[in-house]
């Protein structure tokens, strides 16, 4: 890392020029996989310092939220990261990068969100009427948290996006902040009113919306380490008007990372101080990332960092993927290796489709299979496509060990 004046800049203090490596070593450790893990605070410990971990309804080894406290505390029991989430008044769901679970102290943060849903009235083109919504409330209150279907049915018809009037109701109060999602039961929401299930000093808690941006902000950087505009941006989905009215007063400090921009060009971008303060080290961890892990959630931020173009293939027709339904990239040595395509059958994970950049990244690649596989109670590995078949003798010789 050097000090160096930004090109074109007035005279004021250095500016701080990152080669690609040291940038994604930062990224690295702010992610939590560089380093040694955070396990006296846990999966609680993972959320408060990512800030956000995405929900998604695939399941193939796990759910996505399963995944992310995975790949950065090891085989940590399922059941434990079940307890961290839902119903220990420890966090909440709401919209932020997107389904999201959040730490209940960030409540108060995303009331510049809350204010925005009420002001526009209505939620993603549905409308209900105000007895309804009154009706959603009243219920609420006088039987506790509850779930749509207990409510009265969160579906008129089979079709997934047919939404009930009580559905539409308790959705609109959700993103409104009337009410709040703090546990999954059987993976529905459970709803509760926001002023009973949300800790009443965090509840009266209404910063104005700069200081709510301000806040995501610098915890977006801390998470990061380092990023462009366009990464703080993404990382909790804010308008480009939000985060130019405080990018120059949160706490993160510019500077230029060599090779991030057109051409491999240097391009300004911001870093959390502390991640500056000492040069990044540590053991990397090795393991299967979620395609929904924030490492990687930002597909452009990933291609620039890491050289992979990675993108999820759940919703493209099976003839058209290219790297399999849920292909899940490889960490090894602080860089991306491979993908993996994974599934279980009784006992055995399955690799459906297999790629790796190297054949020096066979031990790594067995390594992570075997863990994953124990993750989720399975004994056997089998691999069905590999990349390069020349490689598969030397695979399963390494995965029987």
């Amino acid at each position: 890392m050097t000090a160096l004046p930004a090109a074109g800049a007035p005279a004021g203090p250095p500016v701080t020029v990152l080669s690609a490596d040291d940038a994604r070593r930062i990224a690295l450790r702010a992610q939590g996989l560089l380093g040694a893990p955070d396990r006296r605070s846990g999966v609680r410990g993972v959320l408060r310092h990512l800030g956000a971990v995405q929900l998604d309804t695939i399941s193939v080894l796990a759910r996505s939220h399963e995944l992310v406290p995975y790949a950065r505390l090891g085989a940590v029991g399922r059941p434990a990261v079940e307890a961290a989430y839902w119903g220990a008044g420890t966090s909440f769901e709401y919209w932020s990068h997107a389904a999201c679970v959040l730490p209940v102290e960030e409540w108060p943060l995303f009331a510049f969100r809350r204010r925005r849903y009420r002001e526009r009235g209505h939620l993603w083109g549905h409308q209900v009427t105000p007895e309804t919504y009154r009706h959603v409330l009243d219920k609420l209150r006088a039987e506790g948290p509850l779930t749509s279907t207990e409510l009265g049915g969160a579906k008129r018809t089979a079709e997934w996006w047919d939404w009930s009037d009580t559905k539409i109701a308790v959705e609109r109060a959700l993103a409104f902040g009337d009410v709040v999602c703090t546990e999954r039961r059987s993976w529905k929401r459970v709803y509760a009113l926001a002023e009973q299930a949300v800790p009443d000093a965090l509840f009266g808690q209404e910063p104005d919306d700069a200081e709510c941006v301000r806040t995501l902000v610098a915890q977006a950087g801390a998470a990061l380490g380092v990023a462009t505009r366009a990464d703080l941006l993404d990382y909790h989905r804010l308008r480009a008007e939000e985060l130019d009215g405080v990018l120059g007063d949160c706490g993160l400090v510019p500077v230029e990372v060599a090779g991030w921009g057109p051409g491999g060009a240097p391009a300004a971008a911001w870093a959390d101080p502390t991640a500056l303060a000492g040069a990044p080290r540590g053991r990397h961890r090795t393991t299967l990332l979620s395609p929904f892990d924030s490492l990687v959630w930002d597909r452009a931020r990933t291609e620039r960092i890491f050289g992979m173009t990675h993108r999820l293939e759940a919703y493209t027709p099976k003839h058209k993927r290219v790297h399999g339904y849920f292909a899940m990239p490889l960490l090894a040595g602080g860089r991306l290796v491979g993908r993996v395509d994974p599934a279980r059958e009784g006992r055995t994970l399955v690799a459906r489709q297999l790629s790796l950049d190297s054949a020096r990244h066979l031990d790594a690649l067995a390594t992570a299979l075997r863990e994953a596989a124990a993750w989720v109670g399975c004994d056997a590995v089998r691999v069905e496509a590999l990349h390069d078949e020349r490689l598969r003798p030397a695979l399963e010789k390494l995965l029987a060990a």
